[in-house]
Parts: C-alpha cells; structure tokens; sequence
C-alpha cells in the first residue's frame, strides 16, 4: 500500500506553507459558472412547481444552496487534503457502499416506485456508488498493474466489484446509475492498459447483460422500444421525449427568454432535475445550451491535463475517472433529451436539484484540486513549470506556470 504522503518535500513546512493556494483557474471558475448558471435555470424550472408543493416559489432554489454550500465545504476539505489518503480507506469506502445499497433495499422510500434513497431521502447511495467505484477500481489498478493481463487476478476481481455494485442498483431499480456504474468500470479497466482480450470480454458480457435486462425488465425494453420508434416517428416518442422536443424547438437559436418557458409549465415531467437541459435550451435556445457544454468539456480537458500531471498511477486514474464520469453523466443527460439515447434518469452536473448528486460531484472537483495542487508541488520543488491554469494566490506578479504534460507516470 502506497505511503499517506510518499512525496518528500511535503515534509516540508516551508514547502507547504509556499504552495498550499495552487488552484486550477479554469476548473474551478467553469464549475462556479455551471453552479451560478444552473441555479438560474433552477429557479426558472422549478418555482412554479414550489409554489404549488411549498406555498415557496424558491423553495427548491434555497435547498439547493444548502446541498451547494456542504459540496464546497466538502470540495474545499478534500481539495487541501494529500489525496493519497483516498488509497487507504478505498476498500473501506466500497464496502460502506455495498452496505448503503444493501440498506436501502429494506427501507420504504419511494420514489416513483424504486427504492433508491435513505435517511428520509437525504442520501442517494446510487450517487455515492459512481465515485466510491472510481477510487476503489483507481485504488486496485495502481496497484495490480502487472497482474491486469491476468483473467483471475486481473480481470474478475474487477468485473466483480463493478457486477455487484451495479446488481445492487438495478434492483432498486434505478437502471441509468447501474450503467453509469457499468461504463465508468470499464472505461477505468481500459484507461489502466488492460489485456485487449479482456476488454473485448467485458464487452461482450456487459452486451449479454443488457439483452437479458431487455428481456427481463419491461422498464429496459419499454426505454428502448420507446428510443427507436421515436427516431422513426416522433410521434411514437415517450411523452418526457416529445415534450422535451417541444421544448427545444421552441427555442430555436435565442431561446424565448429566461423565465418565459411554458413547456415547463405544461407537463414537462421533473422539469427542475433530469429534464433542465429541455428548460435550458427553451429559454436560452441552442446559443445557451452550447454555453453549458463547453464548461463540461472545460471540465474534461482540465481533468485530461490534471490526469497528465499527476504524480502516480492512482493519481493519473482518478484525475481521469473523476473527469470522465462528470462529462459522461452531461453526455447522458443531455443526450436523452435531444432524443440521440434511449430515456434514462441521469442529473446533469451541478445543474440539477438534487442533495447527492450536487455534493459528490463537488467533491469529486475538491478530489481534482488536491491532485493538481500535488502535482504543483512537485513541479516547484523540481524547479519545473507548472500548468498554465494553476496560480499561486498569495502572488500575482509571478506569472503562470506552465509543466509538459509529457511526464511519464512514477512507478511503484
């Protein structure tokens, strides 16, 4: 097991005192512009609805600050802390995850049907799942390279803990988090360099698994059936997609106006969390959507630089998982209410109402800080360059740091 800080000049009081301010600039200002925009949208979105529930137009709004400001602190917690920390309680972070999901199966919390939340709905374990798998797999990858051609010890454990995760959130059900979990295991297995062949089998078996939810789901094949008669016919569509349609052709380019959407109004279901893209793209037209996508795929490069820099292979994984899983659940999002996949029930990053979602994507960014302020640390003490988005807070005049992204990964 790696060291809690195996790099020697964080023994250094100086050292740290110098550089503990490093941010990345770009992360954190397209994070806080999602936030800032997406609570606009928010409240556009939802104030009718919470007036009508609440007698509170802002209701929905002012809790959303609440899960907001405990995801900062959160982010800011994580973001100081030396992320080598995550290695040592990565197994102990899956397991209270398996536990969770195991809890929430015997608690009656419904939400339309499935059992998914606990704690009175405050926590969403599905949500926990998506970045507890990512340091755990982070975890035993770094440091089972060199048995990842292996089939027993390399590819099983693996596919183990991605199945059994994702077994105990289908059952709940809640279908789009078991895939979210199923992608983001395999795209982990193949970011570590794993064997071609194994690849090619998890695959093939995730294929397998998919036709057998097909067949033995009617929610999976009423989705899919659903999907392809709405690219023959829109007609044919789900309600939540023809309305979502609606709303997006009523947009157009420029949109309507802030506030002055009416899809939302009108039967648009769960406007304020999976469907306020369709919201975005009414009132801000395709100008304002593609706004929300570049900050995602700013994420997604600073994520690919952060990844690039860091110091170690579980650093180099989790950077890269972390961004991945933020840019794959916008994708999702984003995608099923453009009709381009079949209906699933992702949020959209930082955008949507929702208590677990909100907060762990703040500390999945916190988890990016600290990896890119290591590598920071590094860079000074080497006397090298540091990425040209990290700044030193305490000093302007010094100018911006730019590392080579070419840096080999340190080996174990």
């Amino acid at each position: 097991m790696g060291t809690y800080a195996n790099i020697d000049i964080l023994k250094s009081k100086k050292t740290r005192v110098s550089t503990k301010l490093l941010i990345d600039v770009p992360l954190v200002v397209a994070v806080v512009m999602l936030l800032f925009l997406g609570m606009l949208a928010l409240y556009s979105a939802s104030w009718n609805y919470a007036y009508q529930q609440y007698d509170n137009g802002g209701y929905i709004v002012l809790r959303q600050v609440l899960w907001i400001a405990i995801g900062l602190v959160m982010a800011t917690f994580v973001a100081f802390l030396d992320y080598h920390v995550l290695e040592h309680f990565a197994l102990a972070i899956i397991l209270s995850t398996c536990l969770l999901l195991f809890i929430v199966l015997l608690i009656p919390s419904n939400i339309q049907g499935a059992t998914r939340t606990i704690f009175k709905g405050s926590i969403q374990p599905s949500e926990l799942a998506k970045l507890s798998i990512l340091i755990f797999l982070s975890y035993w990858l770094s440091y089972k390279q060199e048995v990842l051609e292996s089939l027993t010890l390399g590819l099983i454990p693996v596919l183990g803990m991605i199945f059994i995760i994702a077994f105990l959130i289908l059952i709940q059900p809640d279908l789009s988090a078991a895939i979210t979990v199923v992608a983001l295991g395999m795209i982990m297995f193949v970011i570590a360099g794993g064997n071609k062949r194994h690849i090619f089998m998890m695959v093939v078996i995730g294929a397998l698994a998919f036709a057998v939810g097909y067949f033995l789901f009617s929610k999976v094949s009423t989705r899919i059936n659903d999907y392809f008669g709405g690219l023959k016919d829109p007609g044919l569509a789900s309600y939540h997609i023809q309305r979502s349609t609606e709303a997006i052709l009523r947009g157009g380019w420029i949109g309507v106006g802030i506030g002055k959407g009416v899809v939302k109004l009108t039967g648009l279901p769960v406007a304020w969390t999976d469907s306020i893209f369709s919201v975005i793209l009414e009132e801000t037209g395709v100008l304002g959507g593609t706004v929300f996508i570049v900050l995602y795929l700013v994420i997604l490069w600073r994520g690919y630089v952060i990844s690039a820099q860091a110091p170690d292979v579980f650093g180099k994984l989790l950077a890269a998982g972390i961004s991945i899983w933020i840019g794959l659940e916008a994708f999702m999002n984003i995608g099923v209410l453009v009709n381009v996949l079949p209906f699933a029930g992702n949020a959209l990053p930082f955008v949507s109402s929702g208590g677990s979602s909100m907060i762990l994507s703040l500390t999945g960014i916190g988890i990016l800080i600290s990896i890119s302020r290591i590598s920071a640390i590094i860079n000074l003490k080497n006397e090298r360059t540091t990425p040209d988005a990290i700044v030193d807070l305490r000093g302007w005049d010094r100018g911006w740091r730019i590392s080579s992204l070419g840096r080999n990964p340190r080996k174990r």
